[in-house]
């Protein structure tokens, strides 16, 4: 499979899954079919780790780093595939790895830390945070899990500040300025670094 690893400015981007528990009203994937110098980011399959790894490997990783796993999908849908990427990418590359992620992993995996298993693998993390309250955030996300998706993101958001060096949350700029500055207020009231991202149609 060959648009597992694609590039979008100076910057490598891991696509391991198109599984979403969500249906974002600003998604990407529903104006487009990639981005970068990808053709297309419709898997014709879920990846196994095994061909993730072929895909690492028969990439040139020179003059690049930082590797992002974000693609055509919500990456902690393939948690393990996700994990195991990142251990062997820390062995055998000298690169930042990211996640970028809805912050449901705990909901999608069922399991009460999943950020904990990140540690040591992850060094950034950047979660959209997309509304400032659950009302909100289910009518803009509409994620399977409903109304208890945005408490269960705004915990994974804390525990990953203990494990992860780096942690951001991101809005895109087509809320709005008041739901923004909700936002930001939420953000500044836990500690957590907010960036509002300009949306790409």
């Amino acid at each position: 499979m060959n648009n597992i690893v694609y590039t979008y400015g100076n910057k490598i981007y891991l696509n391991i899954t198109n599984a979403c528990p969500c249906d974002c009203e600003f998604c990407v994937r529903n104006n487009t079919d990639g981005l970068g110098d990808m053709g297309s980011l419709w898997l014709e399959h879920e990846p196994s780790y095994d061909e993730i790894r072929e895909a690492v490997d028969s990439f040139d990783f020179t003059g690049y780093t930082d590797v992002v796993f974000c693609g055509f999908g919500e990456p902690t849908c393939a948690l393990d595939k996700l994990l195991r990427t990142a251990e062997y990418i820390k062995q055998t590359k000298n690169v930042r790895i990211r996640l970028n992620t809805n912050g449901l992993s705990d909901l999608i995996n069922r399991t009460e830390n999943s950020a904990e298993r990140m540690a040591g693998l992850i060094d950034a993390v950047s979660i959209s945070l997309n509304a400032s309250d659950a009302e909100n955030y289910e009518k803009i996300v509409h994620p399977s899990f409903g109304l208890r998706s945005f408490d269960a993101m705004i915990k994974f958001t804390k525990d990953a500040q203990k494990y992860i060096p780096s942690v951001k949350m991101t809005v895109v700029d087509t809320i709005g300025e008041e739901e923004i500055e909700k936002c930001k207020k939420l953000c500044e009231e836990n500690n957590i670094e907010l960036r509002v991202r300009t949306y790409i149609s």
